[in-house]
């Protein structure tokens, strides 16, 4: 059997993997998604390892996945992703050079930090290109949930870079393109060029997402079944009910019960405006290179009015994209929230691939 390597994200709603082969051909062996209990994680920090650890074994068991080694993804609104210059070095002298030349940008001890600086252009002797900068101590805690799960962590990679990384192949040589992972709490807009990303934002953004909903129609069960429970009880005989028969519940009586929402007209048009915002923000710095495509993923993607209020919104052409549009698979991928949050879990394992 092919050597495998497992894409791997954790999320507010869901651990989710894509398992990869390694051969000559690199297929799609294996996918799936668990949804973690309210407060166990959020922007790639672990809250309750316990849960975290439990909801991986029961991807891999219910995925069947086999492989052990992973390449965890990161996408945080607490990840400092900005455009940086410096003198060109070699890689090793450089990393040695960077936690000093960026100190005042970051929010934390650059001893505290896990710093990448992935190189776009170079003029003369000055590089240009992305600083990456994450808490080195939410980092380790993700990673020390991930090893409790049996699970061997071969790397750590921005999510926005996997997203680059999964769509490259769509984009003719010398188009500029821009890919947008809409999700639940978190959103990434990338701007790449012949596979290199160019712009990067991570955007704190609520979208009501099939996953969201859910999690709502489990608390509002969960408040049903409290305010049952706590309600008076009397043996009065009452009439027989048939079975299969509906049974009626006084809603009213639910005090505080959270109900699955959908977004309004005005909520989609917020949401819409800031993605639109960000990508005019680009244009107007990069006038040289405009978007001439915008390719959408994430299960926010798919929530009822969204993609049609973004296509309406930008002056170019909007492309929905999964999993199942850039890479093959032994196995049927499902069209729908999964197929489309996964995209940017398939671009982790594509990396362990290529390593």
């Amino acid at each position: 059997m092919a050597k495998t390597i497992v894409g791997l994200e954790i999320t507010e709603e869901s651990v989710r993997a894509v398992e990869m082969s390694t051969g000559r051909s690199p297929r799609v062996v294996a996918f799936g998604a668990v949804p973690l209990p309210e407060g166990a994680a959020k922007d790639s920090e672990v809250f309750d390892t316990d849960a975290v650890v439990l909801a991986l074994r029961q991807l891999w068991s219910r995925a069947k996945i086999t492989g052990r080694r992973v390449v965890l993804g990161i996408g945080s609104r607490r990840i400092l992703v900005r455009d940086y210059t410096t003198q060109a070095m070699r890689p090793d002298l450089l990393a040695q050079a960077l936690p000093f030349q960026v100190q005042d940008l970051l929010p934390v001890p650059a001893d505290q930090a896990v710093l990448d600086f992935y190189p776009v252009s170079q003029v003369e002797d000055q590089v240009s290109g992305l600083l990456v900068a994450a808490v080195a101590e939410t980092v380790d805690e993700l990673v020390t949930a991930v090893s409790r799960a049996k699970l061997t962590v071969e790397s750590v990679d921005l999510a926005p870079f996997a997203l680059t990384r999964a769509v490259s192949g769509l984009a003719a040589p010398g188009e500029t393109i821009a890919a947008l992972h809409l999700g639940d709490h978190t959103s990434y807009v990338v701007v790449m060029r012949d596979g290199v990303p160019r712009f990067v934002r991570i955007i704190p953004m609520e979208i009501a997402t099939a996953a969201v909903r859910a999690r709502s129609a489990r608390a509002e069960s969960s408040a049903e079944a409290d305010a049952e429970a706590e309600a008076p009880r009397f043996e009065e005989a009452r009439e027989p009910v048939a079975v299969g028969a509906p049974l009626v519940r006084r809603r009213a009586d639910l005090r505080g019960a959270v109900r699955p929402v959908s977004m309004t007209e005005a909520e989609i048009g917020v949401a819409v405006s800031r993605l639109g915002s960000t990508l005019r923000f680009y244009a107007d710095r990069s006038a040289e290179a405009p978007v001439t495509r915008v390719l959408v993923s994430g299960a926010g993607a798919v929530v009822p009015g969204i993609g049609d209020a973004l296509a309406a919104s930008l002056p170019v052409p909007v492309e929905l994209v999964g999993l199942s549009t850039v890479t093959s698979s032994t196995l049927a991928i499902p069209a729908g929230d999964l197929d489309v949050d996964l995209l940017t879990t398939g671009g982790l394992a594509g990396a362990g691939v290529r390593a």
